[in-house]
């Protein structure tokens, strides 16, 4: 049993994106395991990627919530292969490194708005699946300055960055000063470049489960059909 669970799209398993990004973060979500990083000289993989590595490499898509009481996990699965059937994959033109604020991210070149709808169709048709907030877990999200919209978002989904708000990205790391954000991009960069990110197809979504230590396994993958 998980203490919450969300729905992430996750390269698949096996796949060079995949095992970048198990790597990278230092847990693979796919198999439950730690994973050694790549040595790269004068940068603390670690350090830096120690606040992401709990999901393990993903972008997130319906965001990690409680079960409402009388749910189960059965029961979200049945309801996820449901709508994962009747979804269309979707074809964004490459994924890019990039700077979102002082961390970085793969995020999507061109037009992203098929995925922002099927987000947004996951964050509504899977609602009821997740049990509210607590006013503790309001108040930690409100921390970060919310805009209004945020802030209505996060009352009515549990999650700020939603609908109009989302903005899809597969994170590399935590927060980084100005120097190491600069070489940590420089690090990626190479890596990145020997992997095949343009056109770049989104297939599929994934449910995963946190365990007790915090830590994110994947429990189904569901591929995208309709």
């Amino acid at each position: 049993m998980f203490k919450r669970y969300a729905v992430y799209y996750t390269p698949e398993a096996g796949t060079p994106l995949a095992t970048f990004g198990a790597a990278w973060l230092g847990w693979d979500s796919a198999t439950g395991r730690a994973m050694s990083h790549p040595d790269v000289t004068d940068l603390d993989i670690s350090g830096i990627t120690d606040t992401p590595r709990k999901y393990g490499f993903h972008g997130t898509i319906k965001p990690p919530f409680r079960l409402a009481q009388g749910q189960s996990a059965q029961t979200l699965q049945d309801a996820l292969a449901a709508l994962c059937a009747n979804a269309a994959p979707v074809t964004l033109d490459g994924l890019d490194l990039a700077r979102l604020g002082r961390f970085l991210a793969l995020v999507p070149q061109g037009d992203a708005r098929a995925l922002a709808d099927l987000a947004a169709h996951t964050v509504q048709e899977l609602d009821r699946f997740r049990a509210p907030l607590t006013e503790a877990e309001l108040n930690k999200r409100r921390a970060a300055r919310l805009t209004p919209a945020q802030d209505a978002h996060l009352v009515r989904w549990g999650y700020p960055y939603v609908l109009d708000q989302f903005r899809f990205h597969l994170t590399l790391s935590g927060k980084l000063d100005k120097q190491t954000l600069e070489r940590a991009e420089k690090a990626l960069a190479p890596l990145l470049s020997q992997l095949d990110l343009a056109p770049y197809p989104i297939t599929g979504l994934t449910l995963l489960g946190e365990d007790e230590a915090g830590m994110f396994h994947q429990i189904q993958h569901y591929a995208l059909t309709g």
